[in-house]
């Protein structure tokens, strides 16, 4: 004689449980892993910053550049002379009067 079980055995159920679980871990891993959607936006943010980072310091160096050239020996810019002498070596002209 053949047996039949009417009642499905543990099988069914430990299925489920295992694939419920590692679907629960993938997404778990997608949203909060080293790759996920937290990991990209926190990412995003620091491109971000960093472009910002970058304009400034692309403007410093064009004002660097300009400044260098109005001080070269092929375009002097006299005013920029001047500024740069009262500041960094406390020149004055000799027509000027000085109030402390």
């Amino acid at each position: 004689m053949t047996h039949t079980r009417s009642t499905p055995g543990l099988t069914p159920l430990l299925i489920c449980t295992v694939l419920f679980s590692m679907g629960a871990y993938f997404t778990f891993a997608a949203v909060q892993g080293d790759y996920g959607i937290f990991r990209r936006v926190q990412v995003e943010a620091e491109v971000e910053t960093l472009r910002a980072e970058l304009d400034a310091l692309e403007a410093e160096v064009a004002e660097m550049r300009n400044k260098t050239r109005r001080l070269s020996d092929t375009y002097l810019d006299l005013d920029l002379l001047d500024m740069q002498a009262r500041a960094v070596l406390g020149l004055m002209r000799s027509d000027e009067i000085i109030l402390r």
